[in-house]
């Protein structure tokens, strides 16, 4: 079985749209019922400077062999940049495919569950599990202005990242976003909320 679920193993049939009923994928042209690892993926966003690429390694560590951690800056390319939602489909791909094997990925990058939840690749995982790391306006603004001078992060760029923070705050509850604070949390605290609440949603 091929490990791009939009692509029918049966004719070759590329997917646009995939045609997902629970844990079986139709093939739209043939008619192959395909069955597929159908995991949640735990996507950890927040404004940048909150930690989520500082918390990382260390949840890498915390969880070696049962889930999968992924960056999504890794891929944030001049052929991507543009285009944010085929950015963001390409991640949800690439997740699905990872999960074939076995385990759950954690996502790490900033996003919003609008984002991920009108694409047809999301069809493809049970559940989508969204905690956000936020801080405090002055915590954030001094942690981006620290930030060596080629991730070329301006004043403009800063309050815009601010403007995600306080927009994730105020909306997380109807967005079913959990929230944690890493104003005045350790990056050992950090990674143990997330950790936590990683566990206790894995299946």
């Amino acid at each position: 079985m091929g490990l791009d679920l939009r692509i029918c193993p049966a004719c070759g049939e590329l997917a646009e749209r995939p045609v997902v009923a629970g844990a079986v994928i139709t093939c739209p042209k043939c008619g192959q019922l395909r069955p597929f690892r159908k995991l949640p993926l735990f996507a950890l966003t927040g404004p940048s400077g909150a930690g989520k690429s500082t918390v990382g390694p260390l949840l890498a560590e915390r969880f070696a062999g049962d889930v999968v951690l992924l960056e999504q800056d890794i891929l944030w390319i001049d052929a991507l940049h543009d285009d944010v939602g085929t950015f963001r489909s390409v991640w949800l791909r690439m997740a699905a495919m990872v999960q074939q094997n076995g385990r759950p990925v954690v996502l790490c990058g900033t996003v919003a569950p609008p984002e991920f939840e009108a694409l047809p690749e999301r069809a493809f995982f049970s559940e989508i599990h969204y905690l956000a790391l936020v801080g405090s306006p002055e915590s954030l603004r001094a942690r981006l202005r620290a930030r060596p001078a080629w991730r070329e992060w301006d004043e403009p760029r800063i309050e815009e990242m601010l403007e995600f923070n306080d927009w994730l705050r105020t909306s997380a509850l109807a967005l079913g976003v959990d929230l944690f604070d890493t104003t005045e949390a350790s990056t050992e605290a950090t990674a143990d909320h997330v950790a936590a609440w990683i566990r206790a949603r894995l299946p």
